[in-house]
């Protein structure tokens, strides 16, 4: 009850905060009769980009006006206006569990017959349609942007030594004892955010676990104590390469240390390159695939949805607008002057010019040879991150079996009436039940 009483306190805190953003949203024409077409996104430090591509926008449209909001924490407020019933038309989130939950509560337009999505890479599209709950017919989302997560290295020192680029994992661990004999610290994680423990996690699940593996335990033909086992392996093996008490170290501080060339390697996503370069901007990195596997030709890119375009449903009497809004966001130029202002990994097809420190992953985005980040179907009350970090810490004979389990156990705990929903949506369509759990 107490629970209870508190969250209904801080949403209506929440709700008070942004009322006066929330003034005047949703018209659906201007002063002037334009239609209006409103996006809300999610990611503030693109606020430069998105305020020029607006104003681009309108100064080449006479008939539309496009108002694009950058809050700074946009997920509350759109979960107040959704709850105040005061839809945008259009969102831009990440492919993530948010997404999949305003999926599952039928609040998204289904945009099959956008013409845009031809040109969007299949394995974004299929990071989200693997996001949802059950198999829906129709497409809800368009993959806009994508970040890219592996192994970051100093290419000047890779340079200086001769070392090449691993494409294995024997051959990655041998990179890693060339590294220390020659008196460089191979590996620097800053796992004292926790957050951070699931990088080389997500990076080693994609080799060794299916895709899906959530749907499928959702499903209840799979159990991740089985297909967890090689990735719990994988990520604890390399302690071994790390600095000492890699807990006593902040995000922070690994980013810090591997800019003034404290370690050779950095297991961690794109995202931390600005964060390198305000310490160190004349660093020269590069990137490679982490090699989870033996198998050279089972490599994969870990790279998700880190930007997507849903429709709202209830929109349809404005969807010619807004489509046009979207045809506009996907031309060649003004993708790349999101790229060119984020560093980032068009999810569309075509020729565009990519940070140099993605250089080493490129064969990879060019052959859309990807998969997205296991954490985006983990619920966050689950708090997986924390649970990897106890399982590194733990020395004791049986961690690996203790992680395993309470991996299973808490999905079923925080996840129960989600499995229910997914297990009676196959009962009474069991044609739509694969070996896989999904289409």
């Amino acid at each position: 009850m107490k629970t209870h009483v508190k969250a209904a306190g801080l949403l209506i805190a929440a709700m008070t905060a942004v009322t006066a953003l929330l003034g005047g949203c949703g018209a659906n024409e201007s002063a002037d009769g334009k239609t209006v077409v409103e996006i809300v996104q999610y990611k503030p430090e693109a606020v430069k980009a998105f305020e020029a591509l607006e104003e681009k926008f309108n100064a080449t449209h006479d008939d539309i006006e496009l108002k694009i909001d950058s809050p700074n924490d946009a997920m509350t407020i759109l979960k107040t206006r959704f709850i105040r019933e005061d839809y945008p038309d259009i969102i831009g989130i990440g492919g993530d569990i948010n997404y999949s939950n305003f999926l599952d509560s039928d609040m998204l337009m289904d945009i099959s017959d956008y013409a845009g999505l031809a040109d969007i890479k299949e394995s974004y599209l299929r990071n989200a349609k693997e996001l949802e709950f059950v198999p829906m017919d129709g497409t809800y989302a368009v993959p806009y942007m994508a970040n890219a997560a592996g192994v970051l290295y100093n290419k000047d020192i890779f340079d200086e030594h001769g070392w090449t680029i691993p494409t294995t994992l024997d051959e990655f661990y041998a990179l890693c004892e060339d590294i220390q004999a020659a008196g460089i610290q191979p590996l620097y994680f800053g796992f004292k955010d926790t957050w951070t423990c699931l990088a080389p996690w997500n990076a080693i699940c994609i080799d060794l676990a299916p895709s899906d593996i959530c749907a499928q335990v959702n499903a209840g033909t799979a159990k991740f104590a089985d297909a967890y086992r090689p990735v719990a392996e994988v990520t604890k093996s390399l302690l071994q390469y790390a600095q000492p008490d890699p807990y006593a170290y902040s995000y922070n501080d690994a980013c810090t240390a591997f800019a003034r060339g404290e370690s050779a390697m950095y297991v961690i996503g794109s995202y931390a390159v600005p964060q390198i370069k305000s310490v160190n901007p004349d660093m020269n990195i590069d990137s490679f695939v982490f090699p989870a596997s033996n198998d050279a030709d089972a490599n994969i890119l870990n790279s998700g949805n880190d930007l997507q375009w849903s429709v709202m449903a209830g929109k349809e009497d404005k969807k010619e607008a807004i489509y046009e809004v979207l045809d506009f966001l996907y031309e060649d130029e003004n993708i790349q002057t999101y790229l060119d202002d984020q560093s980032a990994v068009p999810c569309k097809t075509g020729d565009f010019e990519l940070p140099s420190m993605l250089d080493g992953m490129k064969s990879y985005i060019e052959n859309d040879k990807m998969a997205d980040y296991q954490d985006h179907h983990y619920p966050s009350e689950m708090a997986v991150d924390a649970m990897i970090q106890t399982f590194l810490m733990d020395d004791s004979d049986n961690d690996l079996d203790t992680f395993l389990e309470k991996f299973d156990t808490e999905w079923v705990r925080y996840n129960r009436d989600l499995i229910a929903k997914v297990q009676k949506f196959y009962e009474e369509n069991p044609d739509k039940l694969t070996e896989g759990g999904n289409e």
